[in-house]
């Protein structure tokens, strides 16, 4: 097999695994938001469940955050030979947070227990924020740059034989409105799912917090990367909370 092909059959490889696992972590994170998290196939019950659960709340942002490191780039890049990893590391990035995903919501332990659920017009409603939900975190990640949210821009990258086009600072569509709305639409997600329970009111708490604290460590990277483009920015545009007026 020429290097050619060995390269795009890593490229296809990594670039399959990366939106497949995409596919089945967003299945599985629709499914069990809409039940209150009490789909996930977890085997604990009792102290035992909330153990096993906690863990898989702390590991989402833990992991999250050491790959943007400077030691979790290097991680990323070790995932793939040689030099290819350095050009797949967006998609890496990518297949790392979407197999963490799947792992929460799979391997979640239900606790059976429900606090509330909705019926009739309550029910619609909820199913209406829960769809606008799903659409403003989408559009947020397509002004972010799908490519990178999505992590085709490595894989595809190493299929051409260039190294990645990586998109520059965001400023438009929401991203005019505040400066973190992908977090902002995963926050809306975890509070706008219809069956509420002990499970899903742990989660959407301890991810909230991370949402709104998490992006400050983004920040700093951004602010080094851009320099006086960023100050200007971030005078210009709030936060989390969107600016609904220009």
């Amino acid at each position: 097999m020429s290097s050619t092909l060995r390269r795009r059959a890593l490229a296809l490889t990594f670039g399959l695994a990366c939106h497949g696992a995409f596919l089945a972590a967003v299945s599985c994170m629709a499914l069990a938001l809409w039940s209150g998290m009490q789909s996930g196939l977890g085997p604990f019950t009792g102290g035992a469940a909330w153990i096993a659960n906690a863990a898989l709340i702390l590991q989402f942002p833990l992991l999250h955050s050491f790959l943007l490191s400077k030691r979790g780039r290097r991680v990323l890049t070790s995932l793939a030979p040689g030099e290819a990893g350095r050009t797949l590391a967006p998609t890496t990035y990518s297949l790392s947070a979407s197999l963490q995903l799947l792992v929460t919501f799979l391997l979640w332990s239900p606790s059976g227990e429900v606090l509330w659920r909705p019926t009739g017009v309550a029910l619609a409603l909820h199913a209406g924020l829960f769809a606008a939900s799903w659409l403003f975190l989408l559009k947020a990640l397509h002004d972010a740059g799908l490519g990178l949210q999505s992590g085709s821009i490595g894989w595809m990258a190493l299929w051409r034989g260039e190294t990645p086009r990586y998109p520059g600072l965001p400023q438009r569509g929401l991203f005019a409105r505040c400066r973190q709305p992908i977090y902002l639409g995963f926050a809306l997600l975890l509070w706008t799912g219809p069956v509420w329970t002990p499970d899903h009111l742990a989660i959407a708490i301890a991810w909230t917090a991370y949402c709104v604290l998490g992006p400050l460590h983004k920040e700093s990277r951004f602010a080094r990367q851009y320099g006086t483009d960023f100050d200007a920015y971030r005078r210009r545009v709030p936060y989390f909370l969107p600016r609904i007026h220009s």
